[in-house]
């Protein structure tokens, strides 16, 4: 009787987690099977992934509806990150995302052209009121596309609640077929401190690896002593998709106790930078492999932890036995883990290595300055998550700001003094980092203040100062100067600019303005003929065309059309 009610509370209890969310409320944003390229919390550069990447098909103009009924509140059209996005609120409070989008229905597309147009400016942010684009359910609200930061055509969905923290939405019922259980590529070691060790060394270690017929892990037996943690790389994959994709949960025991839980349900976007303290970053700069620490680091504010004891570390005694345990979980439930044997040997590491010191220490929890010559360095407080010993030396207009191997959370400022360049000089001139194996110039975001150049960046490394003489390039496609086009819907031109990039384009049609979308990723500028600008029959074609640097190139045709 006892266990019997045990069962059922248990049951209830779980069933009442399920229900916080929904489940009939919201159909699926698209009227295909739902294959994942990406889920929900999967870890990208500097940021949580906020919602699902939904595959259409490698195409292009798929429908897409809206999930449930209610108003387009916001929509957003930029040349990076989600491109053409627009989001619905719902009347329970929830609302949609969708991003990467080809266009909009007819109705809104007509409804953000006229602003775009009466604002002279492709990339634009709008609010409708709440009676302006009301959607009902299942109403073709979009067509999917490829449009801002997208790698190749799907959607991006996102369902987030009233105070905009993004939610996985498979918790709301949506499903995706996977029976496939995760998988561990790699497990490293790392003792914490001087006097720990594993298999006798101080240093961060790779454990090896034995798979199990079972789809479980174990690895090979361990020494150990004193304070130590693991981080593993996990992916998992869904039946009909190869996509190395994110885990929905994991977990750790420590001789039967369970002592660390990381759960990828929700998280708010004030956090989601903070995911390079969950991972080690290190690591990921030198190795490109995200290895995620199944221990909590010291001013890491990620609310994703749960069942956290000694912050997921382990403390390994002499000659005691010991038995460690990973459990990794996708969000259908299936479960991998990986079984670790430790023994506890105090010996002395031989391997202790010196740390890194410098006359520079940057104190987290306080202002830094540093400067030398021409140049200087302002760190604002809780820049970074520790206090460390910066490499810092100038030499000449090349700054040497240690390794880019530590993760900022905030933005510092690089600033030079170039009063000893001339004024034409200066017109060209940036500031930029040396990046890759052959030091390229990688142009950083420069503004000028009288005689001062400055970057606001979060990214270690090397920089120095260089110019940029070279006007963009302006090609058109598919046409030249005196063509008939009556036949064209579309008008295509290339863009580029090899150095710093494009800053900025005007494109105008009999002196005026037209709206051309910017695709950066193919280098393009295309109208639509559709837009019903041209009256004429012979028209003026003009394009300007401006660089970071303000290097500007213009091109002008002329054409035929009826």
């Amino acid at each position: 009787m006892r266990y019997t009610l045990l069962l059922l509370i248990f049951i209830s209890t779980f069933g009442q987690a399920q229900s916080i969310y929904p489940q009939d409320y919201f159909r699926s944003p698209l009227d295909i099977e739902l294959v994942l390229s990406g889920t929900f919390a999967e870890l990208r550069s500097n940021h949580f992934h906020s919602g699902l990447d939904i595959k259409t098909k490698q195409r292009e103009g798929l429908n897409i509806y809206a999930t449930a009924s209610g108003y387009v509140s916001r929509i957003k059209v930029s040349h990076y990150g989600y491109g053409k996005a627009i989001y619905v609120t719902h009347p329970n409070g929830y609302v949609t995302v969708h991003g990467h989008l080809q266009r909009f229905s007819d109705k809104i597309e007509a409804y953000v052209k006229q602003r775009q147009y009466a604002e002279e400016s492709y990339e634009i942010e709008l609010f409708p009121d709440l009676n302006d684009l009301v959607v009902t359910k299942g109403d073709v609200i979009a067509y999917s596309g490829n449009t801002g930061g997208s790698g190749g055509p799907h959607l991006h969905f996102e369902i987030r609640d009233n105070q905009e923290r993004p939610i996985n939405p498979l918790l709301f019922g949506l499903k995706i077929k996977d029976s496939k259980k995760p998988t561990v590529s790699s497990v490293y070691a790392y003792p914490i401190n001087d006097l720990s060790h594993v298999n006798g060394s101080n240093q961060k270690q790779k454990i090896r690896l034995i798979p199990l017929k079972n789809g479980d892990y174990k690895t090979e037996d361990l020494t150990g002593y004193g304070k130590i943690g693991f981080a593993i790389n996990s992916i998992d994959r869904h039946d009909l998709a190869a996509n190395k994709n994110g885990v929905y949960k994991i977990e750790t025991f420590y001789n039967g106790m369970q002592n660390f839980t990381i759960d990828f349900k929700k998280f708010s976007f004030n956090e989601t930078k903070h995911l390079n303290r969950l991972i080690d970053y290190k690591h990921y700069k030198d190795k490109k492999e995200r290895l995620q620490k199944l221990f909590k680091d010291t001013n890491n504010p990620l609310s994703m932890y749960d069942n956290i004891i000694d912050d997921g570390y382990l403390i390994i005694y002499d000659t005691v036995s010991n038995v460690y345990k990973v459990k990794i979980t996708d969000f259908d439930g299936n479960e991998t883990s990986i079984n670790i044997n430790i023994k506890g040997e105090n010996t002395q590491p031989t391997d202790i290595v010196d740390r890194f010191t410098s006359p520079y220490y940057i104190k987290s929890e306080e202002v830094n300055l540093l400067e030398d010559q021409n140049i200087k360095v302002e760190i604002p407080k809780q820049t970074f998550y520790e206090d460390f010993f910066m490499d810092y030396k100038v030499s000449g207009d090349t700054l040497k700001l240690h390794e880019n191997n530590l993760a900022a959370k905030k933005y510092f400022t690089i600033s030079y003094d170039v009063s000893n360049y001339s004024a034409e000089d200066l017109k060209q001139m940036y500031i930029a980092r040396l990046v890759g194996y052959k030091n390229y110039l990688s142009y950083s975001s420069t503004i000028r203040e009288d005689n001062t150049l400055l970057t606001r960046t979060k990214n270690l490394g090397t920089y120095c100062l260089a110019r940029d003489t070279v006007n963009p390039t302006i090609t058109p496609v598919s046409f030249k100067d005196g063509q008939w086009l009556s036949k064209y819907r579309f008008l295509k031109i290339k863009i580029d600019d090899k150095e710093t990039g494009i800053s900025n384009y005007r494109a105008s049609i009999n002196d005026e303005w037209i709206l051309m979308e910017y695709d950066y990723k193919k280098k393009t500028l295309t109208y639509d003929f559709n837009d019903k600008v041209v009256t004429g029959t012979k028209n003026n074609l003009k394009v300007i065309v401006t660089d970071n640097v303000g290097n500007s190139t213009t091109f002008e045709a002329s054409f035929f059309r009826k």
